[in-house]
C-alpha cells in the first residue's frame, strides 16, 4: 500500500475548538477513485504505540512514526497555504521526543526524575522521601 496524506480544512463549523480546523487523512495511493473510496484512516495528533494504540498505529506498526514524519514534511514542502504550513509544523513538532527532565532534590541536591514537578513546593528524590517517613508506615 502507498500512503498518501490528504488535508481536508473545515471553515464555518461551530463544533471544533479553533485548533482543529484541519483533519489529517491517510489515503492508499494505489486504488483507484477518490477520497472516500481511498480512505484508509486519520493521522491522530500523538502517536503512541506503547498505550492506547490508535488506528493509524495499528494498521503502520512500527512504521507508523517514521511514516507520518515522511508525510507531515512532503506536505510541508508543497503546501502554500499558511495556516495550514502552521499547522503541519506544530504537528511536526509534536512527534520529537520530549526531553527527559530532571530536578534538583531539594534535600541532598541529587538529580532525579520525578514523577511530577511541584512548581512552587519541595521535590525530593525516593532516598529522602525514604528517610523522611520512615517512622510513618
Amino acid at each position: 500500500m502507498k500512503a498518501g496524506l490528504l488535508i481536508v480544512r473545515h471553515d464555518n463549523l461551530k463544533v471544533y475548538s479553533p485548533g482543529r480546523l484541519f483533519r489529517f487523512a491517510i489515503v492508499n495511493l494505489e486504488k483507484e477513485g477518490g477520497y472516500p473510496a481511498n480512505f484508509v484512516c486519520m493521522l491522530p495528533i500523538h502517536i503512541s504505540p506503547a498505550e492506547k494504540p490508535s488506528n493509524f498505529a495499528q494498521i503502520f506498526g512500527d512504521e507508523s512514526l517514521r511514516l507520518a514524519k515522511r508525510l507531515l514534511t512532503g506536505a510541508f514542502k508543497k503546501e502554500r497555504d499558511s495556516e495550514i504550513k502552521a499547522e503541519i509544523e506544530r504537528r511536526l513538532e509534536l512527534l520529537e521526543p520530549q526531553p527527559v527532565k530532571q530536578i534538583a532534590c531539594s534535600g541532598c541536591g541529587n538529580l532525579f526524575h520525578p514523577r511530577r514537578v511541584r512548581r512552587y513546593g519541595k521535590n525530593f528524590c525516593g532516598e529522602c522521601l525514604k528517610k523522611r517517613f520512615a517512622g510513618r508506615e
